[in-house]
């Protein structure tokens, strides 16, 4: 009896129908799925109805299909917000001697303001 191992190390999506992922055949059916219902169910004339349709399908392509950098979309999504919801007002202060006597290495913090204390100094009212 021959055996064979079976590498599990490549880090590659399997492909399930026409060389499609799963992820990318999930994200195809969805988007047929909602293509067909704008073209059917909307009380609209013909031409905003296949207007539409054609939208949806342009987008579903381009979410399922379209890797920049090898990632997909979805990645892009999350690095998005993720970068939205980080804050990027940072303030570089030199630390006193009374400080530094803690701690002789570091010689820089980075101390995020306080919005109050930013708005008590501007002549803003507090929030």
């Amino acid at each position: 009896m021959q055996r064979h191992e079976v590498p599990t190390h490549l880090n590659i999506e399997d492909k399930a129908f026409a060389g499609l992922t799963m992820r990318q055949l999930m994200v195809a059916i969805i988007g047929l799925a909602l293509a067909y219902s704008a073209m059917s169910e909307a009380p609209v004339p013909l031409v905003v109805r296949l207007a539409a349709g054609a939208t949806v399908l342009l987008m579903t392509a381009a979410v399922s299909l379209w890797q920049p950098a090898g990632r997909s979309l979805e990645d892009w999504a999350f690095v998005l917000l993720r970068y939205v919801s980080i804050p990027r007002v940072v303030v570089w202060r030199v630390r006193t001697s009374r400080e530094t006597a803690a701690d002789e290495e570091a010689r820089f913090e980075v101390l995020l303001p306080d919005w109050q204390e930013l708005d008590t100094r501007s002549g803003g009212t507090q929030r």
